[in-house]
């Protein structure tokens, strides 16, 4: 198989941004000069440990260690081989690859032909909105309140009624049908293989970068014996458990409200209700429950790393929706943000409060919202008569549980407090009653920055060498020298004078784990080229290698960019200086011990001499 020119794999990381591609899928803010900081997308935490560093191009967690380059990110988050991060990057800017022995462009395969098929699905359902079949499709949505603009806007289109339209579309487009059902989009029978999407009306379903990855698709014939809403099957780039629809348009908005809100709803013309009505940050699961892998998601592009973010849940009045708003509660403590539930007047979902009442009704229902909790507690008292003290006890009793699961010290009282204006009892009989209340299960301390315990070596294994660490690092001042040096020396080492800074990494360190640092920085050649830190640190030899990513990455104290450079050659002058002292303490003591007229005492003699010079000129310098 051909393989990409080096060149090209270069260039192509150079154009990229990483900042850009890593930001699709996390909420990134400021974090320094040159640095971002955001939640980790590699394992879950609640306050952000992952840094990016977009002028060195590499990211790092100090939480789980993970770090790399732009590849590396695209290879981890979505499952790609490294020829298939490339070819996407460039595909992104435009950027014509090359490749080795002068060998076309492989067949793209696997995950790139799943993407690929998708969306050319897509393009085939939205074409087929405007034929004359699709009349049906065109009047649900028009009846619903949407138009050709707003159908277009969310990618709408219509699955034909006969048996493989689609499929001889795709499959004259080059999709095998292997392809095609492994994307989802066909299904085989007794009488073959036939389109899965089959006289509906279909919504793309994307990825939160825009990439379409399954579809939605309703009923519209009497004669469809299917279910009332179809979605994609379960695919390797399909996972409903972490899907939610709309994410990709609704995450820049997202990202700069303030606070930053989002609105769970129930389906596919709830979002797109919300969103013309100037909801923007509305979003639905896809033929799923909401659950924990949600939760990971949408935390990681709100950057929900305090408790100013918002979480507004609109489900229908009906008993079923009150059993998802209660299904959502139990979830509810994941979320560090605020959580509401909105209930339209009526019981009315989005898409029909719109269409009776208004935009200025659905904008409305955030002001109608009240926190999860006390929607959970009001929906456990419904069942009760609080007339008597019959039914206050077993209310009580009830609700007690839902109090008892709030693990925030500040709001647990507060909401004992509620439930006792509630029930009109006694607050410390109620505050009583959630002490010994049932639990769902003891809280356990967070640990997001905690490295995991490395499981047991099997019979004559030797134990994988655990990672050292900036916190495992001694707290003296020769070790902070090295420490420091190195930071400035990764992160603004292209703007050091490269002669200090090729003597300044001469000298071995002090700090073994900081040495084997050093010497994947010194035998770089090159430390001007774009890129080269993140190869200096990749390069590092286990288990020092987390430690070079959390050099490459820690904020670098200084003002701006200008403070830092010169912060860096002022410690690459200290290594030099503390270098220089060392070696003339020794000189010192070898000089007494070598008569003064002997060779050898007149060549110590002009070494100190030598000494002296170079450290006065780095002194002055």
């Amino acid at each position: 198989m051909p393989r990409i020119r080096q060149a090209d794999v270069e260039e192509v990381k150079t154009r990229t941004n990483i900042a850009d591609i890593v930001g699709e899928r996390v909420a990134l803010k400021s974090a320094g000069v040159g640095s971002l900081k955001g939640l980790c997308p590699f394992h879950d935490e609640k306050s952000p440990s992952f840094h990016v560093r977009p002028q060195v191009g590499y990211y790092h967690c100090f939480g789980c260690g993970a770090s790399g380059d732009v590849y590396s990110f695209l290879r981890e988050i979505d499952h790609v081989s490294f020829t298939e991060a490339v070819e996407r990057l460039a595909g992104r800017i435009g950027y014509a690859l090359h490749y080795e022995d002068g060998g076309a462009a492989p067949e793209t395969s696997g995950r790139s032909r799943l993407y690929a098929a998708n969306s050319a699905a897509g393009d085939f359902f939205r074409a087929q909105l405007l034929s004359p079949e699709a009349e049906s499709a065109r009047r649900f949505l028009g009846e619903r309140g949407f138009d050709a603009g707003a159908a277009a806007h969310f990618g709408v289109g219509y699955a034909p009624r006969g048996w493989d339209g689609m499929l001889k579309a795709l499959t004259a487009q080059g999709f095998s049908r292997d392809e095609l059902s492994a994307a989802g989009l066909v299904s085989t029978g007794q009488r073959g293989v036939y389109d899965r999407f089959r006289g509906r009306v279909v919504w793309p379903i994307r990825d939160v970068t825009g990439q379409t990855i399954g579809f939605g698709a309703r009923r519209l014939y009497d004669d469809d014996q299917g279910p009332k809403y179809l979605n994609t099957p379960e695919t390797p780039i399909y996972k409903k458990a972490q899907v939610l629809y709309g994410l990709d348009l609704a995450k820049r908005d997202i990202a700069r409200g303030d606070p930053r809100r989002v609105v769970v709803v129930e389906g596919y013309t709830d979002v797109m209700a919300c969103h013309l009505a100037g909801v923007t940050t509305a979003i639905a699961t896809c033929g799923t429950a909401f659950g924990a892998e949600h939760i990971k998601v949408l935390r990681r592009v709100m950057g929900d790393d305090s408790a100013a973010g918002e979480v507004v849940f609109t489900f229908d009045g009906d008993e079923a929706g009150q059993k998802a708003a209660l299904r959502a509660f139990s979830e509810d403590s994941r979320f560090t943000a605020q959580t509401f539930v909105a209930v339209a007047p009526e019981g009315l979902d989005p898409c029909d409060l719109r269409l009776q009442r208004g935009d200025a009704a659905v904008r409305g229902l955030m002001d109608a919202k009240v926190p999860m909790f006390e929607f959970a507690i009001d929906r456990k008292l419904a069942g009760y008569d609080l007339s008597t003290v019959e039914g206050q006890v077993g209310a009580l009793r009830a609700a007690a549980p839902i109090v008892a699961e709030i693990r925030d010290e500040l709001l647990r009282p507060g909401y004992e407090r509620v439930l006792a204006r509630r029930l009109g009892m006694d607050p410390t009989a109620v505050h009583q009653q959630v002490q010994r209340a049932p639990r769902g299960g003891a809280p356990q301390p967070h640990r997001a920055h905690a490295t995991p315990a490395p499981s047991a070596p099997g019979a004559g294994e030797p134990e994988a060498p655990t990672r050292v660490r900036l916190a495992d690092l001694p707290r003296t001042a020769e070790v902070a020298l090295e420490r420091d040096a190195l930071m400035g020396m990764l992160q603004y080492g292209h703007r050091v004078d490269a002669a200090l800074l090729s003597r300044a990494l001469a000298e071995p360190f002090r700090h073994p784990a900081l040495e084997a640092v050093r010497e994947s920085v010194a035998s770089v050649a090159d430390r001007t080229r774009v890129g080269w830190a993140t190869d200096a640190a990749d390069a590092v030899r286990e288990p020092f290698r987390s430690l070079a990513g959390e050099l490459l990455m820690m904020p670098f104290p200084a003002r701006d960019e200008e403070g830092a450079v010169a912060s860096a050659a002022d410690l690459c002058r200290r290594l030099i200086l503390r270098s220089i002292e060392r070696e003339k303490n020794e000189l010192l003591g070898a000089v007494q011990r070598v008569p003064a007229e002997s060779d050898g005492g007149r060549a110590l003699r002009m070494r100190l001499r030598d000494l002296d010079i170079e450290r006065l000129r780095f002194v002055e310098s």
